[in-house]
């Protein structure tokens, strides 16, 4: 398995302040749904941080979301080691493969692959 990205996800009420407060240490936004919004360094694409007032499938919001390469994998690693997820996996209409898991510090994870 392979790990593409990690980046923190933040539950906010206050996206166009956040967008332009990280915009000034020169963050850019690359993708905005109006409920999640991601923004990511225009020379290394990879450091990114996202936003969200709520999570349009989930009842929780995460607080970290890694992109692997085989989401598939890692939902049957985290299942054969008694791992809870807290969302399960599945398909979303924005292109993404994805299930939420508890890590042991009890911060709720989004493991994802694009489509």
């Amino acid at each position: 398995m392979s790990i593409r990205r990690a980046m923190p996800d933040i539950h906010s009420e206050s996206m166009a302040e956040s967008r332009d407060f990280y915009g000034l240490m020169g963050f850019e936004e690359v993708m905005n749904h109006g409920w999640v919004m991601t923004l990511a360094s225009p020379t290394n694409p990879t450091a990114q941080v996202t936003f969200m007032t709520h999570d349009e499938t989930a009842t929780v919001v995460p607080d970290l979301s890694v992109e692997v390469d085989d989401v598939d994998a890692v939902h049957t690693a985290m299942l054969e080691n008694g791992a809870e997820i807290v969302h399960p996996l599945r398909n979303e209409d924005w292109g993404v493969r994805r299930f939420f898991v508890r890590d042991p510090n009890d911060r709720v994870i989004n493991v994802l692959s694009h489509l």
